[in-house]
């Protein structure tokens, strides 16, 4: 008897098992991930290419180099596939010279800026890269976007990056080990992972600076893309873009977004804020319930449709609308890169938070394990729909 129930459990147990894998897998089923050589940096460390597809085509491009998204193919309304990140062709053009401004990279170890390229922790003075005039910008001259990262494919839909960032690289303390997991999902989701741990007191800040073009990359500009961001507040700058401590209520100013605004409606105000960015390009401070993923912003494009939803777990976002882009960038199939052809949302701590006691902390202690999360996920909207 007490044989004949131990097979009927261990048969109980085959039954189930597949069946609760094929839930864990459900994202991942009718997905694919391949990758190839995409040459190789000046000084003769291999790159890769990684392309994720999902069971609908969604398909999302990453190289090793920087851990760049290269390109991010997704629907209209009408079934339509095109890039909507801004990039190049070629791997020497990520490279340089010239540098390119960020496209599609993981920045590290600082994403933003950086009073004075200076900040103190635990009594230590530390000295950074002087990148963007008198301040550090997106962890200096030699970030994370630079960097080579190991690649490691999980199942068909995630791709994990690691790098390990030694103590006084860039100036920042502390041996960091960093893993980023890019994953496409079935419900035209790309979610970010960011994990983090440091054998020493350190500053983290992590993000993916994507350009995003929401007609396609090098479709016009992205002036008409409508745009609501869930935050009542936002970090005022002075004129060389640093945090000035203010937390200054968006109402009444070109920065309420908390209702669908176009960003060319009021990009060129008589605003001083607008002035010092040449358009937009500061931190909002979302309105956050608790610690869990939350939608930060909305962006509709109305002649195709497309939405793109920003959800994470940081609490800032900064809004930048390709204010430096001049027109001297050409980019994937010879795009000419002009001033406002893309926009970047960029999920973050705030700028300058080591010099800024009243922010949200950036400290990182060992023992401690930093983990973010941020998903752009698409959809799509009707056209009678598409400007509210």
């Amino acid at each position: 008897m007490h044989l004949r129930k131990i097979l009927i459990a261990i048969f109980v147990i085959a039954v189930a098992i597949p069946g609760i894998c094929a839930g864990q897998n459900a994202t991942a089923r009718g997905a694919k991930l391949t990758h190839q050589s995409w040459g190789q940096t000046p000084e003769g460390q291999p790159v890769d290419i990684y392309t994720l597809t999902n069971a609908r085509g969604m398909e999302a491009r990453i190289i090793t180099y920087g851990g760049i998204l290269v390109s991010l193919k997704v629907p209209d309304r009408k079934g339509k596939f095109a890039d909507v990140v801004t990039g190049f062709d070629s791997l020497d053009r990520y490279i340089g010279p010239p540098a390119p401004p960020f496209f599609g990279a993981l920045i590290g170890r600082y994403a933003n800026r950086i009073g004075n390229a200076t900040f103190t922790l635990d009594g230590v003075h530390y000295t950074l890269d002087k990148n963007d005039g008198p301040n550090s910008l997106h962890g200096g001259f030699h970030g994370f976007d630079k960097k080579v990262w190991t690649a490691k494919p999980i199942g068909n839909n995630s791709l994990q990056l690691t790098y390990l960032s030694k103590d006084g690289e860039e100036g920042y303390p502390g041996n960091l080990s960093v893993t980023v997991i890019y994953t496409l999902t079935v419900n035209n989701e790309l979610r970010i992972d960011y994990n983090a741990t440091t054998d020493k007191d350190t500053v983290l800040n992590l993000t993916n600076h994507s350009y995003f073009n929401l007609a396609g990359q090098g479709v016009g500009d992205i002036l008409g893309h409508i745009v609501t961001i869930n935050a009542d507040r936002y970090t005022p700058v002075d004129k060389t873009l640093i945090p000035t401590g203010e937390l200054r209520a968006v109402a009444g100013t070109p920065f309420d977004f908390r209702t669908p605004h176009s960003i060319g409606e009021r990009i060129n105000a008589d605003d001083e804020q607008l002035k010092y960015g040449r358009g937009y390009d500061h931190n909002f401070v979302l309105n956050r319930k608790g610690t869990s993923l939350e939608l930060a912003a909305r962006v509709v494009e109305p002649k195709s449709g497309r939405v793109l939803e920003v959800l994470t777990t940081q609490p800032g976002l900064q809004f930048y609308t390709g204010n430096q882009l001049d027109g001297s960038i050409h980019g994937k199939g010879s795009a000419v890169y002009r001033q406002h052809v893309a926009f970047a949302m960029e999920t973050q701590h705030f700028p300058d938070s080591p010099n800024k006691p009243k922010f949200p902390t950036t400290e990182l202690k060992p023992g401690q394990r930093y983990h973010e999360i941020t998903v752009f996920k698409f959809t799509t909207v009707p056209a009678k729909t598409a400007h509210q």
